[in-house]
């Protein structure tokens, strides 16, 4: 096993690599407007996995797709001597689709949001289902209220922490 540190390093290596051919050497007319945003590498040094994006639809994304396929080899050549490796990695690329994960978790947070707004709208105007005063009061005759136990309807609740004598 390689040390975990030596392989992050490979990694962006291969990251920084790739993106530099890729501007600078390839010149195939399906390579859409593309940008490495990272790579993986084992900690063999045998495999690498480099993650992309492209801008356009998906005919760009399929083109860029099949430009980078092409040009594996001379990609997969030029990493493994600028590596200074026993082995040249092999590459694998794939399409990284991080925005449109963005853009559905925003979708789902902008749905979440209108139905609390939803609720917070019906709870305003929302009323007692049975009366405000849901227990039975009788009257004395001095006219105050006095609920089941014959205490009157005041505060009178004692005090906490102690003796409520």
């Amino acid at each position: 096993m390689s040390d975990p540190a030596k392989v992050r390093r490979h990694a962006e290596r291969v990251r920084e690599l790739v993106a530099s051919v890729v501007r600078s050497q390839i010149k195939d007319p399906r390579l859409g407007m593309i940008t490495i945003t990272d790579a993986r590498i084992t900690a063999d040094l045998r495999d690498a996995t480099v993650f992309y994006t492209v801008l356009g639809d998906a005919a760009a994304q399929a083109g860029t797709a099949a430009a980078l396929e092409s040009a594996k080899g001379m990609l997969r050549s030029t990493v493994g001597k600028a590596l200074g490796l026993r082995h040249s990695p092999t590459l694998t690329f794939v399409l990284d689709d991080v925005q449109d994960q963005v853009k559905h978790i925003d979708d789902l947070l902008a749905q979440a949001r209108n139905a609390d707004a939803e609720v917070q709208r019906l709870a305003a105007r929302a009323e007692y289902a049975g009366e405000p005063q849901p227990y039975r009061l009788d009257e004395d005759e001095d006219g105050e209220a006095r609920d089941e136990d014959g205490d009157e309807d005041e505060d009178e609740t004692p005090p906490r922490g102690g003796d409520p004598r």
